[in-house]
């Protein structure tokens, strides 16, 4: 299991398993051309209740998430996976 925490307070746990997966492959390689599926890739990576946690983290006042917030917190979890692997 690897932990992290991104820059805006986000705290998440994650099995390397999920991160070993051919779906989330396939998914991480469309979703430059279909940015509809970063949900799915969300969810690959967390698990369903982590990502409902990532959002509620993310909503703002209005309870809105804003998806650059959304992107930007998923590409720094991946930017620790790394990291978090080798502590």
């Amino acid at each position: 299991m690897l932990q992290g925490k991104t820059k805006s307070g986000f705290e998440f746990t994650l099995d390397e398993e999920r991160l070993d997966n051919y779906e989330l492959l396939e998914a991480l390689g469309e979703l430059e051309e279909n940015v509809y599926l970063l949900p799915k890739v969300i969810k690959l990576v967390l698990g369903d209740e982590q990502a409902k946690g990532l959002k509620e983290h993310l909503k703002n006042e209005k309870g809105i998430i804003p998806s650059k917030a959304m992107e930007a917190e998923l590409k720094e979890i991946f930017e620790l996976v790394p990291t978090l692997k080798n502590s």
